[in-house]
C-alpha cells in the first residue's frame, strides 16, 4: 500500500482529425486534462478526461484548487473511498459535467496506478470478461457528409470486418434522413448494422415519426433521440418504438442510469467513462445494466473503453473514433474488425510526453506535492 505524494496536471487542446458535425453542434476542439499521480514508493499512474470544445479550464480549476489538494496523502488503493469523499467535497456542484470530468481525471489515474502496481491490464483487473470486442465506426457518418461518401465509408468499414456504421440524423426533413439511410442499407445489405444518432435534437412527436421510418431499414439503435433529462418522453418512445433506444453519453451519475433502466426508458446504455465520473462508476453502470439484461455500448474514448468493454460481459460493441493519436505512441489494436484489449499493465495507453508538452495550454497546469492533511 502507498500514499499519493505528487500530482502533475496539465491540459492539451486537440483538434479533431476530421470535421465532426451532428444535428445540434460541431465538435471543434478536444480539451484534454491529463493527470499523473506518484505514490510514496515511486509508482506512477496517468489518466485523463475530455471536453468537446468548452469547459476544460473549469475542469482544471476544480482539480487544481479543490480536489487534488485533498488527494495528497490518501492511500492510492482506496479508490472507492476517494471517489466518494471527493464527490462529497463537490456536492454543491454535483451532479454535472464539470464535476464528473474532474472526478474522472482522478479516478482513471488511480486505476492506472492500481493496475501498474499489480502488473495487470485494466481489462483483467476490472473483470476480464473477454479479450476483444467488435467495432463499429462513427467517423464516416457525420451529418454534413454527402450520401455517396456515407455509402463509400460504410462499404470500406464492412470490407475491413467492422460490425456496423453509425450515421447522424436530424436533417430538416424526414425524407432527407430516409434517403441517406436507404442508400447505405442498399449498399451494405441486410447483415451489416446501421446505427443512428440524433444527438438529442427531436421532440417526442418527431422522434416517434423518425422511429417509424428507421424501422423500415432495420436500424440497430436510435441514439439520443431527445434531450437526455426527459426520462418520461424516452419511456413513451421506448414503449412505442420497434427500434431499440440508446441513451447515456449525456448522463453524469449512476442514479440517472438507474432511473432510465427501472422505468424501461431505454434498451441500450452508453455510459461515457469521463462523463459519468470515471472507471469506478462506469463499472457500476455496466453491472446495473447487466442486472436489467441491457447492453452497454460506451460513447467515444475508444482508447480507454476498449479495456472496459472487455472487462464486462454485456458490452457487445465499441465505437471507433480515433482520439489520442497526436499525443500517444500506442494505437488501438484492430484485427479483422475487432479491437483487442491492451495487454500491458494499466490503461494500455502509451503517452508521447514530448508531444504533450508541446501542446500544453499555458496557465492550465499545476504540480502539487505533500502528504496532505
Amino acid at each position: 500500500m502507498a500514499r499519493i505524494v505528487k500530482a502533475e496536471l496539465l491540459m492539451v487542446d486537440l483538434a479533431p482529425q476530421v470535421v465532426r458535425t451532428d444535428a445540434i453542434q460541431s465538435f471543434v476542439s478536444q480539451e484534454t486534462p491529463i493527470l499523473t499521480l506518484t505514490d510514496d514508493e515511486g509508482a506512477t499512474g496517468t489518466g485523463y478526461a475530455y471536453t468537446i470544445g468548452t469547459g476544460g479550464p473549469a475542469v482544471i480549476s476544480l482539480l487544481r484548487e479543490t480536489l487534488l489538494p485533498r488527494l495528497m496523502g490518501r492511500e492510492a488503493e482506496e479508490i472507492e473511498g476517494i471517489w466518494r469523499d471527493l464527490l462529497f467535497t463537490t456536492h454543491a456542484t454535483a451532479v454535472g459535467a464539470i464535476t464528473s470530468l474532474a472526478l474522472a481525471t482522478i479516478d482513471t489515474t488511480l486505476w492506472d496506478l492500481r493496475c501498474r502496481r499489480a502488473g495487470l491490464p485494466l481489462w483483467r483487473m476490472a473483470g476480464g470478461a473477454k479479450s476483444s470486442v467488435p467495432l463499429y465506426s462513427t467517423e464516416g457518418g457525420w451529418l454534413h457528409i454527402p450520401t455517396d461518401e456515407l455509402v463509400a465509408d460504410a462499404l470500406a468499414m464492412q470490407a475491413a470486418g467492422f460490425s456496423g456504421s453509425k450515421i447522424k440524423i436530424g436533417k430538416p426533413s424526414l425524407a432527407q434522413d430516409r434517403a441517406r439511410l436507404a442508400a447505405v442499407r442498399e449498399a451494405v445489405g441486410d447483415d451489416y448494422a446501421i446505427l443512428v444518432d440524433a444527438n438529442q435534437s427531436f421532440a417526442l412527436s418527431e422522434a416517434i415519426r423518425r422511429a417509424d421510418m428507421l424501422a423500415e431499414f432495420d436500424i440497430g439503435w436510435f441514439e439520443e433521440p431527445m434531450p437526455a433529462d426527459d426520462v418520461g418522453a424516452h419511456r413513451e418512445l421506448a414503449a412505442r418504438s420497434s427500434v431499440p433506444i440508446a441513451v447515456g453519453e449525456s448522463m453524469y451519475s449512476l442514479s440517472q442510469f438507474k432511473d432510465y433502466l427501472s422505468l424501461g426508458a431505454c434498451h441500450i446504455i452508453q455510459a461515457d467513462v469521463a462523463r459519468i465520473g470515471g472507471i469506478t462508476p462506469w463499472l457500476k453502470a455496466a453491472h446495473l445494466a447487466e442486472a436489467f439484461n441491457v447492453s452497454i455500448c460506451p460513447h467515444f474514448l475508444m482508447e480507454l473503453h476498449v479495456s472496459l468493454t472487455c472487462a464486462v460481459p454485456n458490452a457487445p460493441m465499441l465505437e471507433y473514433i480515433p482520439q489520442l493519436d497526436d499525443i500517444t505512441t500506442s494505437r488501438l489494436d484492430v484485427r479483422e474488425g475487432r479491437a483487442h484489449a491492451p495487454q500491458a499493465p494499466g490503461l494500455g495507453i502509451d503517452w508521447d510526453w514530448d508531444a504533450i508538452a508541446a501542446r500544453a495550454v499555458d496557465g492550465l497546469s499545476a504540480t502539487l506535492e505533500g502528504k496532505g492533511d
